[in-house]
This record gives C-alpha cells, sequence and structure tokens, in this order.
C-alpha cells in the first residue's frame, strides 16, 4: 500500500489515497500502520475519500483504531496532499468530515503548498453539545473532581470534544498523568482531548495535549482553536492569538462570523510502501 507521511506542527499522520487504494478496514490499518515500532509510526491515520457534497471527503484514524471526528493539523495537510498530488488545482477547497465541511485556504509557492488556513467552523459550547453529562449550559471555569482531586475546566467542541484547564507552567503540567483520566472520566461519553494551557499575554498561550485515543502529542489543530476560545470566554486571551504547541506556533483567530480560523505549516516528510505483515 502507498503512503505518505506528512506532518503539521510535529503532529504525524500516514496518508493514503483511497481514491486510488482499496481499504477495506480502515480501523485496524490504523492500530498498525501508526505503531512506532512495528509500523510507520504516526499518530494516525488519514485517508483521502471521494465526496458527493464537496471536493474530497477526510476520514482520520488514531492509532488505537478509533475514528475522529476532524483533526486540524491534518487537515491541513490533507490539503497539501490533494494538490501537491495535482487531485487538485484549487487554491480553496471544501473538504467533507464528520464535523461538517469545511473550508480551506491554500498558499502556494512555487508550485507546493507550504501554509493552510482551515475554517474550523463554529465552537459548540453547550454541556450536550461537547458532549458532557451533567445539567444544560456551557462549562466555563467550571469545577471538575477527579479521583478526588479538583480542577477547573472549560469545555469546547470543536466538532471533537476538548477540555481546557489553564495551569501555571506547562512544563510542570500533569499531562501523562491528569490527561488519561479526564479523557476518560465517565462524565464523557465520546472521551475527550485534554489541554493544559499557559497564558504568556493576551495573545500568546503555550499549550500541551492529551490527545484522544493517541496520548501526548507535538500538536493540536482543534485543541488550539479550542484553546483560544477557552482563553477567550475566560477573559484570558483576545480573539486573535499565536498558540504555542511542543511542536510549532499555530495563529488562531476567532472571528466576527462566530467561525475559528486556524493558519499553520503543512509539510510532507517521506513517502513509500508499506507492507502489512498481518495480510
Amino acid at each position: 500500500m502507498k503512503f505518505v507521511k506528512m506532518q503539521g506542527a510535529g503532529n504525524d499522520y500516514v496518508y493514503v489515497d483511497c481514491l486510488e487504494e482499496e481499504m477495506p478496514n480502515p480501523n485496524e490499518v490504523a492500530r498498525r500502520i501508526s505503531d512506532r515500532h512495528y509500523g510507520v509510526g504516526s499518530d494516525g491515520l488519514i485517508i483521502i475519500c471521494p465526496s458527493e457534497r464537496a471536493d474530497f471527503r477526510m476520514r482520520m484514524f488514531n492509532p488505537d483504531g478509533s475514528e475522529s471526528q476532524m483533526c486540524g493539523n491534518g487537515i491541513r495537510c490533507f490539503a497539501k496532499f490533494v494538490y501537491d498530488r495535482a487531485l487538485t488545482k484549487k487554491d480553496v477547497i471544501r473538504v467533507e468530515t464528520l464535523a461538517g465541511i469545511l473550508k480551506l485556504d491554500l498558499f502556494v509557492e512555487g508550485g507546493l503548498v507550504n501554509k493552510v488556513r482551515v475554517n474550523m467552523g463554529r465552537p459548540r459550547l453547550q454541556r450536550n453539545e461537547i458532549p458532557m453529562k451533567g445539567p444544560e449550559g456551557r462549562v466555563i471555569n467550571e469545577a471538575f473532581e477527579v479521583d478526588g482531586e479538583t480542577y477547573y475546566i472549560t469545555a469546547v467542541s470543536m466538532g471533537n470534544p476538548h477540555v481546557v484547564i489553564f495551569v501555571d507552567d506547562t512544563e510542570k503540567a500533569p499531562v501523562g498523568t491528569l490527561g488519561p483520566r479526564i479523557e476518560n472520566h465517565n462524565a464523557f461519553p465520546q472521551r475527550t482531548n485534554v489541554h493544559f494551557v499557559q497564558v504568556i499575554s493576551r495573545r500568546e498561550a503555550r499549550q500541551r495535549t492529551w490527545e484522544r485515543g493517541t496520548g501526548e502529542t507535538l500538536a493540536c489543530g482543534t485543541g488550539a482553536s479550542a484553546t483560544l476560545v477557552a482563553g477567550c470566554l475566560n477573559e484570558k486571551l483576545d480573539a486573535e492569538a499565536t498558540i504555542h504547541v511542543l511542536g510549532g506556533a499555530l495563529e488562531l483567530a476567532w472571528a466576527d462570523d462566530e467561525s475559528v480560523y486556524l493558519t499553520g505549516p503543512a509539510v510532507t516528510v517521506f513517502e513509500g510502501e508499506w507492507f502489512d505483515p498481518e495480510e
């Protein structure tokens, strides 16, 4: 099976063109190909599919085989994949995802895409939209108990669920211990991504991410979008800010049309052919 390895701010994925390749069981393929010892190694598998509603359809699978609704870093690389390989020559494309149809602006230099701006859509803020169990309303700086300890969380859906916790120092944040406990907490019927955020100024913050179904990752585009929204709701960030993730920097804006716009890099790492040992 031919594949391309790509990364956006260090969030790396294996891409397969399913306009050409057949993949009857992408959940199992994702589990095997994402393994960093026995597979290609990645934060997941993204496949390019035809769409009857948009230019293309993107499906994204985590390393544990579960399918996610969307991936902000992954969809930027998706755009680079389809443009650089002449599957389209549009510099504005629409991509169908489980989170809806998203519009992407491609920045082309020397015939190749080097940066992409994604309209991530409007954040969903009601508890039932996250989804999260509990009374109706928004979850903003709400006390949340985990194993007898209380943390203050803000919950945002960007098509997939996110919890944001503001901390004094991301380097000391308990990402690897608290992250999975919140991810799998029974308050979240679809599990959740968890972000630990240190505010530097009104227009700058640092973020570390425990990604649902993956573990700690170098970046999370939907998570950076959720961080901007949470920062605005808690009056800690302006509507335009740079979010520094472990893999680089992402530019975010919560615009007047209520949509969040994410701009960041898209990079091809290598391409090859994978021989699945279980086939």
